[in-house]
């Protein structure tokens, strides 16, 4: 518990610290963030707020991960090492796309081929080391490797992992739309992962989840959560930073990483849910639109619909902040009382 206080402790402090400092060398190079023309009119007047301000929340999770370890314990473990290392790359990916958004002095960064792709590069390079140094399990996995345990083989489970990582790296980057919004929603999740990998390890000895780097994993979901909040001082609204892509893609693989390294994927869009009813939005009003050349949405993601609604823009990240949050205890909840269905506990 002392390495895991201490992680997050760190990585909260490091980011609330380190975000101003960053913040004002943003502000002399004039790094700002260029506002998508065709987004809602009221957001135009945040152009130019610094970006890339998820820099800061990448060397707060490599710090808080490092020193958490300190005095203590618990070992590094190539699980933890492996999803740190994804995370970083992720923000590698997310930072060359805002400083091509920042040059070019538009909203277009990497076009969509080159994001997926390379997001796609680092999510099947994290699977192959997951499986190969990490030893996962390659089954299909709910709350358990073995629910329902489903074996999909070495490629199977590559090609379906890649999947999750790329999928939730666009889907918090979708919702990182509202000031503060993908931050706090983010650090409700790791709070829930870092739970469930204190649980995994606390029970253990019962061989019902064979996670044995359960507690390195639970140090890796607490210091991206506190990275998160120490963040989000900055970032709420009105934000005097944007985390921009360099963040979200890397908080939504951290997301995806862990889920997978948990064997919690198919608990994940229970989790994550509010990053995936806002990828949903997006999707229904596509196929909406190019098929029967109609909106269901007034703008797609759905944060933005609700702020053409009348809402304003605190109401609308308080309430998916709310949302977020009861996605988590439900997902919490679901893991409990598979946990109880066991006969572990009378």
């Amino acid at each position: 518990m002392i390495a895991i206080f201490t992680s997050g402790g760190i990585a909260l402090l490091v980011a609330g610290f380190g975000t101003p400092i960053l913040l004002r060398w943003l502000r002399r190079r004039h790094i700002g963030q260029q506002i998508r023309e065709d987004g809602p009119a009221i957001h135009l007047v945040k152009a130019g707020t610094p970006t890339m301000g998820g820099i800061a929340i990448i060397v707060a999770l490599v710090a808080g991960y490092l020193l958490g370890h300190l005095g203590t314990h618990v070992p590094f473990t190539a699980s933890g090492g492996l999803v740190v290392g994804a995370v970083v790359l992720a923000g590698g990916v997310g930072l060359l796309d805002d400083w091509l958004n920042v040059r070019r002095r538009r909203s277009l960064g990497l076009n969509k081929r080159w994001k997926f792709g390379l997001l796609g590069v680092v999510a099947v390079g994290f699977s192959i080391a997951a499986m190969n140094f990490a030893h996962v399990h390659t089954t299909l996995a709910f709350t358990r490797y073995n629910l329902p345990g489903v074996e999909l083989g070495e490629v199977g489970w590559v090609i379906w992992a890649t999947f999750v990582i790329v999928a939730e790296a666009n889907a918090v980057n979708l919702t990182d739309g509202l000031d503060g919004l993908a931050a706090g929603s983010s650090a409700f999740s790791f709070i829930c992962f870092a739970l469930i990998g204190y649980w995994d390890i606390r029970h253990g000895h019962l061989r019902l989840y064979s996670v044995p780097d359960g507690l390195d994993l639970a140090l890796v979901a607490v210091a991206l959560a506190g990275a998160c909040v120490g963040f989000l001082w900055w970032n709420a609204a009105p934000a005097r930073i944007f985390m921009g892509d360099t963040g979200s893609l890397a908080i939504g693989t951290g997301i995806a990483a862990l889920a997978v390294m948990l064997n919690l994927e198919l608990l994940l869009p229970v989790i994550g849910g509010l990053f995936l009813v806002v990828m949903l939005s997006v999707v229904i009003q596509i196929v909406s639109y190019r098929v029967f050349h109609t909106r269901v949405f007034r703008m797609a993601p759905l944060h933005h619909h609700f702020e053409l609604v009348g809402w304003p823009e605190t109401t609308v990240i308080i309430r998916f902040w709310i949302f977020s949050a009861l996605c988590c205890a439900l997902g919490l909840g679901i893991f409990y009382a598979d946990f109880l269905s066991l006969g572990t506990v009378k």
